[in-house]
């Protein structure tokens, strides 16, 4: 009786993990790819900073390089403790476009990235705004031109797709960047059903009027973290969000490197992801819960020989789609060398996720530096 209780939870669960990876995120994965008709519209890009001197060295002159004719860049620096300061003064000095925001040491607010973002934001002189971290830079340089033409009188919240370098023979790597390709499925996905939830600050844009349309970041201005996807979560709906993930509007961070560094981000990451609204919540919530018993129940039923041919075959049709679905989102994304380990990394992203959600009962992650 339990066993066959099991076993038809199982079917439940495999048909949970259709519906999501082909009618949800297939809505993303089975899209035309995108082309784009350049706006040229006024541009301000945000990029605060806090102690990142070397990052601001080598991204910076990047992003001066955009063909684009109309776009400024404002540069925040949160209270940094290295030479990013310096090194942005003499950026200001050198460059006509580049406005510096100069966030000094307040004990209100101290360690809070939304509060530098927002003297950034209300500095910068062009309605539309392009955001990217001081650790990215663009692909290339229509970047601005790519982001820019997604705006129209109607859509004025873009989230476009902030990928990681890829590491040659680091299998580490691939378990990043396919989290990074399953995350961006599932926001871009969701906002092609009318349901957007989240996006990244590596590159998102929107118009000024939408951040004072929430009060900014004032409702969640406590959390240290959430500039990005908790400000879209409050913001964005199916009425003025849009996507960009043609291949020249991506931007590239540098990965972690270790284990520890990794489960770290991921631990703000679900943090945060607890102030979502409750449908966001639920849906996320039972996405992992159907992986994480697609692995757990088949074992039980093949360890008795329960209609194992059965659930063999649904085994190989749940990985069939799943497989589908992800590589159409990862051949857009230009991902397509993870999905060779698709499966073992799936059970790694399961387990560490399992892990980070049991550590975060007992303690707290890091927020901004």
């Amino acid at each position: 009786m339990i066993l066959q209780v099991l076993f038809y939870i199982f079917i439940a669960i495999v048909t949970i993990q259709f519906v999501y990876y082909i009618l949800i995120f297939g809505k993303f994965s089975f899209t035309k790819p995108q082309n784009n008709t350049p706006k040229k519209l006024p541009i301000s890009i945000i990029v605060c900073a806090k102690n990142e001197e070397e990052n601001v060295k080598n991204f910076v002159p990047l992003l001066l390089q955009q063909n684009y004719p109309d776009f400024e860049i404002v540069l925040i620096d949160d209270a940094s403790r290295d030479e990013t300061l310096e090194i942005f003064e003499q950026y200001e000095k050198q460059y006509s476009n580049i406005k510096l925001v100069k966030v000094e040491n307040n004990e209100a607010f101290w360690g809070n990235k939304k509060f530098a973002l927002t003297l950034g934001i209300k500095a910068a002189k062009n309605e539309y705004l392009l955001f990217t971290d001081a650790d990215c830079y663009p692909k290339t340089t229509e970047w601005i031109n790519e982001m820019s033409a997604q705006f129209s009188k109607e859509k004025t919240i873009v989230l476009g797709y902030g990928a990681y370098e890829k590491i040659k023979g680091s299998f580490f790597n691939k378990i990043i960047r396919f989290e990074t390709l399953l995350t961006a499925t599932q926001y871009f996905a969701w906002s092609k059903a009318g349901k957007p939830f989240m996006g990244v600050g590596r590159n998102m844009a929107y118009k000024r009027e939408e951040f004072f349309r929430v009060r900014g970041f004032m409702d969640h201005m406590k959390i240290r973290s959430g500039d990005d996807d908790l400000f879209v979560n409050q913001a964005a709906n199916a009425a003025n969000t849009t996507i960009c993930y043609s291949p020249d509007s991506f931007t590239f961070s540098k990965p972690k490197t270790t284990f520890g560094d990794w489960f770290r981000q991921k631990r703000r990451h679900v943090a945060t992801a607890k102030h979502y609204k409750s449908f966001d919540r639920t849906q996320l919530a039972v996405f992992y819960l159907s992986q994480l018993t697609f692995f757990i129940l088949p074992m039980i039923l093949l360890a008795f020989q329960y209609q194992w041919i059965i659930v063999v075959s649904l085994i190989g049709f749940r990985y069939l789609t799943a497989w589908i679905s992800m590589g159409f989102a990862a051949g857009k994304l230009k991902e397509k060398d993870v999905m060779y380990w698709f499966p073992i990394i799936e059970i790694v992203l399961i387990l560490t996720q399992f892990n980070v959600f049991i550590t975060n009962i007992f303690s707290k992650p890091v927020q901004w530096k």
